[in-house]
């Protein structure tokens, strides 16, 4: 295997996070695969992956070498398309299909921006909050939530890691103790979504140690916004986006529990997903390169929970920001 592919394998690697699956999509056995890399690491005289039967995860040289060989990839397909005579002018009809509520303050904005970018580009654009198979439904690009992908074979991209809050309201907690710490959430009635979107638990960074916490939950929905209405009924208690739940937190609707505990799942990543890898429509690869643009630009300076305790303390001594924020982790509210 020559360089430019041995890069794209890693690549592709690194998206899918498997190497059985990297391999599956480029049509190269296991054996190419684990002689490519080893050839790679020892071109560049460093370890790339951190590899077990159990865990997968990449070294730091792995996660600059990543930016880099990004960089350079999507320069190469896009020399090459142009010599080709493809890609000058994006145009067409690009299908994209989103999560409902995660999408809900910036799709449009999002959308506005790259039609006037690319004013030849039709959107057709389907918000849901069931699984989809980009090809088998037609779509050419989703920007979903990990549940939602029916298949392992797309491609994807992190575009965001959600705020999240644990809320509840008064009058539940007129009926209940607070929990203190995760595991007193074992004791409260939880409102979530199904068991085939996400497990039963939520994972907390505790002692530096990640504690699965089992949750009880009596209603669930695949819908956040249903989720908060049904907790602001004083039903139970929920894991919600902090952009959703903002406004009635200020005013009192809805009370923060655990601001102080760190929520580590990974189920609230918003992602770029996408079929296949080289000669991609220059359509998709301008919306890929357009979202990547506007998340790092504009998503960049979205409101994050402040924690209570933080607040507080910057108060009492006069500040003007607290400067700390919620940790990004999973969300058993979706």
């Amino acid at each position: 295997m020559d360089y430019i592919e041995s890069l794209r394998l890693f690549r592709t690697i690194v998206e899918v996070r498997n190497f059985r699956r990297a391999g599956e999509m480029l049509d190269l056995s296991p054996s190419v695969v684990s002689r490519s890399i080893a050839s790679l690491e020892e071109r560049l005289g460093t370890r790339l992956f951190h590899r077990s039967t159990r865990q997968f995860s990449l070294t730091e040289a792995a996660e600059h070498f990543y930016e880099g060989c990004c960089r350079v990839l999507d320069d190469l397909d896009c020399l090459e398309a142009s010599a080709a005579g493809r890609g000058r002018i994006p145009a067409g009809v690009l299908r994209v299909v989103a999560h409902t509520t995660t999408a809900l303050t910036w799709l449009a904005p999002l959308m506005a921006s790259f039609k006037r970018k690319h004013p030849n580009i039709t959107l057709d654009i389907t918000l849901t909050e069931r699984s989809v198979d980009l090809t088998a439904d037609g779509y050419d690009l989703g920007i979903v939530l990990p549940y939602m992908l029916a298949t392992d074979l797309a491609v994807t991209r992190l575009l965001q890691r959600l705020p999240l809050v644990v809320v509840t309201t008064q009058a539940y907690l007129a009926r209940r103790p607070p929990p203190r710490h995760p595991a007193d959430l074992a004791d409260h009635v939880f409102v979530t979504v199904p068991p085939s979107m996400h497990k039963p638990t939520l994972t907390f960074r505790i002692e530096r140690e990640n504690v699965a916490v089992p949750i009880k939950y009596e209603i669930a929905s695949n819908n956040p916004l249903f989720n908060r209405d049904i907790i602001l009924e004083g039903f139970g208690v929920g894991l919600l986006p902090f952009a959703l739940v903002e406004q009635d937190i200020k005013a009192g609707r809805l009370v923060r529990l655990l601001e102080n505990f760190e929520i580590v799942d990974t189920a609230a990543e918003v992602r770029l997903a996408y079929i296949g890898r080289t000669l991609l429509p220059a359509k998709v690869r301008a919306f890929i390169d357009h979202t990547a643009e506007f998340f790092e630009l504009v998503m960049g300076d979205a409101p994050r929970p402040t924690p209570i305790h933080a607040a507080s303390a910057a108060e009492s001594a006069g500040m003007e920001d607290a400067g700390a924020s919620c940790e990004e982790g999973g969300w058993s509210g979706l």
